[in-house]
C-alpha cells in the first residue's frame, strides 16, 4: 500500500510541475504579448505625430506658396495653333 501511496504521490508532483511550467509559459508569452503591443502603441503614436506635423507643413507652404491653376486647353486653341 505504501507503494501505492508513493506512486500516486509522484503522479501528483509531476501534474503540479508540469502545471507550474505551463503557467510560467503562460505568464512569458503574456508579457512579450503586452510588450509588443506597447511597443507598437508607441510606435503607432510617433508615426501619427510626424504624419500630422508634415500634414500642417504641408499646409503652411501651401498658404505660403500656392500653386498657380493650370489653364485648360480648349479644342479651339488646340485646333488653331496647328
Amino acid at each position: 500500500m505504501a507503494e501505492g501511496n508513493q506512486t500516486i504521490m509522484e503522479k501528483a508532483e509531476a501534474r503540479f510541475v508540469d502545471k507550474q511550467k505551463k503557467t510560467a509559459e503562460r505568464n512569458k508569452a503574456t508579457a512579450e504579448y503586452m510588450s509588443e503591443a506597447r511597443a507598437r502603441e508607441i510606435k503607432t503614436a510617433r508615426l501619427r505625430e510626424l504624419r500630422l506635423a508634415k500634414e500642417e507643413a504641408d499646409r503652411v507652404a501651401e498658404a505660403l506658396n500656392p500653386t498657380p491653376k493650370k489653364k485648360r486647353v480648349t479644342k479651339k486653341a488646340t485646333e488653331a495653333k496647328t
